[in-house]
């Protein structure tokens, strides 16, 4: 009888590894551990403004080739040892993707990019990569999307951010509050700021709520809430949200809500238009607002891989253009350095 109340619209299920498991498998190592919790603790310190520099997540829309990933962060940490006075370069690296409505979903999700849903693996490549990138001495940044995920790598994490789509979330701020790391709140994908500033308020609180603990047993956690949580301004219903006078209306918002006064701002999606080409023209004026004398913005967010555009998911993978970002476009690593080190040079 049960058969008839109960997963009718499951097709088939199967238990997953654990999270301890999967650290078994890919273990932190001491190096990755220093590095981490040493970049957790400068971007507090950027948000507090007790660090003046400012940071950049830089990085491809999605990570789909960890080869190319790995030559991006190899790039990226060269080149933050030339600004590192000026500017912390964190590394965009997203696993999941959500959808609008169906597509792929990201790398954990769908590893073999072929609907074939291989979870574990998709955890066993996450991690693997995370643990180099920490180990090269470049801090990560990610969405955290599904809640059960980061029991499986959110000490990697030097920074994170809840999307758009999920900012409006409760069990996403329940999540936030939970996190050892930072973590910045974009506005909704219609521009509405104040389901950023609900989102921030929920997440300093302390929540009590469902997940997995480190054995994979469903568990009850209580929180302390987050105190690093954070707004990025990413535009939204056809209309940028970085200017002047946008940044001083979130400015008061930010104030009458006792909230952080930091503002992060995303040069992609609604601010660019979703044109790519148009993220260093935001960047560049973003910048120049801080060598005005603006004191709110603390970081930018920029979509980026070894070489400009997207492109298509074919059905023989072999045919995938290597470093070319299959999600939204990205500027290419030539332009991205251009526009950081012209960053750097106006803020000297």
């Amino acid at each position: 009888m049960h058969d008839n109340l109960i997963n009718t619209n499951i097709a088939s299920s199967h238990i997953l590894l654990t999270p301890d498991e999967l650290k078994a498998k890919v273990p932190l190592t001491k190096s990755a551990e220093q590095n981490i919790l040493k970049f957790r603790q400068e971007i507090k310190q950027i948000l507090d403004f007790q660090d003046r520099r400012k940071f950049i997540v830089v990085g491809p829309c999605s990570i789909h080739d960890t080869e190319a990933a790995i030559e991006y962060s190899e790039r990226l940490k060269h080149l933050s040892e030339k600004v590192q006075d000026k500017l912390l370069l964190i590394m965009r690296v997203y696993f999941e993707k959500p959808r609008t409505t169906v597509g792929w979903k990201g790398l954990i999700n769908d590893p073999d990019m072929d609907d074939s849903f291989h979870i574990e693996k998709g955890l066993l490549i996450a991690r693997s990569l995370l643990v180099k990138i920490a180990e090269l001495g470049l801090p990560s940044g990610t969405e955290a999307l599904d809640p059960i995920v980061p029991q499986y790598i959110s000490e990697l994490v030097a920074w994170a951010a809840i999307g758009a789509r999920t900012t409006e979330s409760q069990t996403h701020r329940e999540l936030a509050s939970g996190l050892s790391m930072p973590v910045g709140f974009k506005n909704g994908t219609d521009g509405n700021i104040q389901v950023a500033l609900n989102a921030m308020q929920a997440a300093k609180s302390p929540h009590n709520f469902l997940g997995i603990n480190q054995q994979g047993q469903v568990s009850v956690f209580k929180t302390k809430g987050n105190t690093h949580g954070h707004i990025i301004l990413r535009g939204g219903n056809g209309l940028p949200n970085y200017d002047a006078v946008n940044i001083a209306q979130v400015e008061a918002k930010l104030k009458s809500a006792s909230v952080s006064p930091s503002i992060v701002i995303d040069c992609s999606h609604g601010n660019s238009n979703k044109d790519y080409k148009l993220q260093a023209t935001v960047f560049e004026n973003v910048i120049q607002q801080i060598v005005d004398g603006n004191n709110s913005i603390v970081g930018m967010m920029l979509e980026s891989n070894l070489s400009e555009g997207n492109q298509p998911i074919p059905n023989n993978l072999e045919e995938l253009k290597y470093g070319v970002s299959v999600t939204d476009q990205c500027i290419n690593w030539y332009e991205t350095e251009k526009i950081i080190l012209g960053a750097y040079n106006k803020l000297k």
